[in-house]
């Protein structure tokens, strides 16, 4: 029984964790703030983290359906080199859900 216990927590420790990071877009989000937040998404890839990268609707915003939609294809298609799309833009709610998955290298 001590030794069960022993073994399932050394393995439990040497399981790796899945760390997911987020990045919050506007449905209006200009240039600059689009890139320095890919510059961040891009780090979060880099060091083995999952990225939920999110449009926020607010109020009578959610009418920018499509703007958001095109932000996010366009944030994967800028971060392709480094990250696997594992799940496509999704409206849940008043949020846009995008994940990205590092590459193996």
């Amino acid at each position: 029984m001590y030794e069960q216990k022993k073994r399932d927590k050394a393995l439990k420790s040497k399981a790796t964790k899945i760390i997911v990071k987020e990045i919050r877009f506007g449905p209006q989000t200009d240039e600059h703030d689009y890139q320095f937040k890919k510059k961040h998404a891009e780090k979060f890839l880099n060091e083995g983290a999952k990225l939920k990268a999110f449009v926020f609707f607010k109020g009578r915003s959610i009418i920018f359906k499509e703007q958001g939609q095109i932000l996010l294809l366009r944030l994967a298609q800028d971060l392709e080199e480094i990250g696997k799309v594992e799940q496509m833009p999704q409206l849940e709610g008043k949020r846009m859900i995008m994940f990205i998955i590092p590459k193996k290298n």
